[in-house]
């Protein structure tokens, strides 16, 4: 069977989804076909951790813009649909038991507020006027933006008393929380089919090209699809889509996973923002443990001091009892494969990683409620910014590399790939997200040593 249609989306992940949504329902553009060998939402995006932020690192405020306008559509979309996709404003909470990193914590935030994350509110006294609720934190539109440094101990202790006495500094981003990647994904499918979009269950099989633009995209039950436009919006398989059309795309695969357990105990207060602990540490490891550990070749290095960055959060409303626990403690490179490979220490290790947090986290040791393991992979660039624009083949798009920021970013970026399809004035943090910004060497240059990547 041979078809033409105006525009083919390969990927029908929450990025291919954005991208159909934009154009069909923001710009009525007709003849647009979705095509993945899975159902739509069920790869990458289905694994999600579900959270987003406006709070993002770097030189230029390239991400903050992007994220800012991608939470910007989110809210419309809440506060239009009566809060379908389940999206609340709990903020995130970052916290340090070092003192020291006080002054950096002061100079990173006000250097983000700067580019547009909104204002700084420090706090240094216990009868400061923080809130640690927003007025209605479970709706996110209409909200306190900007973050609250808190520097007082009894403080944070008066609004957070779980946490352990150790913090000297709680970071509350305001303009953060979580939402339903589900409930966001099929809203914006459900208006693109009624715009018109078809979606396509098959396998891109291959692409060949005649006058270096794609005329034709074979898919595996025989399909020809001649477009005028293609996306690559293929999740972690951007690569492969990329070398059919010939192309290298600068892209690689880290493993991510998450475990959700029933924290029967209580521990962790239902209406808390995501927890973020930014210090490296040491687990806690008993005498004979840590005897064992030392005499293993293959697992010495779970004495060693591990990366910052675990997190937590409850999941579900106030009768759950669900929390989710993050944490990439060991970078795993690989190409991808499904099933994904688990790894049996993880609940141990995050259940261990958040005692420095959360002390009565220790309630679980030995005894974890039967957890739920799941995850992904984050497809990243060298500097952990999508890819957003043309590629070097006529009518040829990409959108993808959202690694671990897919679902708070897609927004925006199906806004963005529509706006250059279609020649639509574009915002001036665009060219960041280009994949030629490689082969400028003023931006090479800028991001050796990058340490602006804002990956949890």
């Amino acid at each position: 069977m041979n078809l033409r249609k105006n525009i083919v989306i390969c990927g029908a992940g929450i990025a291919g989804i954005s991208a159909a949504y934009a154009l069909a329902v923001q710009h009525g553009i007709k003849e647009i076909l979705l095509v993945d060998q899975n159902p739509p939402l069920s790869l990458t995006s289905d694994q999600s951790s579900e959270c987003y932020r406006n709070w993002w690192p770097g030189p230029d405020g390239a991400m903050v813009g992007l994220m800012n306008r991608s939470i910007d559509i989110m809210d419309q979309i809440s506060a239009q649909s009566g809060n379908y996709i389940h999206m609340n404003r709990r903020g995130y909470l970052y916290l340090t038991a070092d003192s020291d990193k006080i002054p950096e914590i002061i100079s990173g935030s006000q250097t983000i507020t700067k580019l547009g994350a909104g204002p700084l509110r420090i706090h240094r006294e216990y009868d400061s006027e923080y809130f640690s609720k927003s007025k209605d934190p479970d709706i996110s539109h209409d909200q306190t933006t900007g973050a609250d440094l808190i520097l007082n101990g009894k403080l944070i202790e008066k609004n957070f008393p779980f946490l352990s006495g150790e913090i000297a500094a709680a970071l509350h981003v305001r303009q953060a929380g979580w939402l339903s990647a589900q409930q966001l994904g099929m809203y914006l499918l459900q208006w693109a089919r009624l715009h018109g979009v078809q979606f396509l269950q098959a396998r891109v099989e291959g692409i060949k090209l005649r006058n270096q633009r794609v005329n034709d995209v074979l898919l595996n039950d025989g399909t020809h699809i001649t477009p005028n436009i293609f996306i690559n919006a293929a999740g972690p398989f951007l690569k492969d889509i990329g070398n059919m059309m010939g192309i290298e795309i600068p892209v690689f695969c880290e493993l991510h996973q998450k475990v959700s357990i029933k924290d029967h105990k209580k521990i962790i207060p239902r209406e808390v923002p995501l927890l973020i602990w930014t210090d490296k540490q040491h687990l806690p490891w008993s005498e004979e443990e840590r005897h064992e550990l030392k005499t293993d070749p293959d697992l010495g290095w779970l004495l060693d001091e591990l990366p910052s960055g675990i997190h937590t959060r409850p999941e579900g409303g106030s009768l759950s009892e669900i929390i989710l626990m993050l944490w990439e403690y060991k970078s795993k490179i690989m190409e991808p494969e499904f099933p994904i490979p688990q790894d049996e220490f993880y609940p141990d290790m995050l259940i261990r990683g958040l005692q420095r947090m959360i002390p009565a986290m220790a309630g679980y040791s030995g005894q974890i409620p039967k957890p739920v393991i799941d995850g992904g992979y984050y497809t990243k660039t060298l500097e952990n910014r999508p890819l957003i624009g043309p590629t070097d083949i006529e009518g040829s798009f990409i959108l993808g590399a959202l690694s671990g920021f897919g679902i708070m970013a897609a927004c925006a970026a199906g806004e963005l790939l529509a706006s250059e399809i279609l020649g639509k004035p574009l915002p001036n943090y665009a060219p960041m997200f280009w994949m030629n910004r490689y082969d400028n060497p003023a931006y090479m240059k800028k991001i050796e040593g990058w340490d602006y990547s804002g990956q949890l």
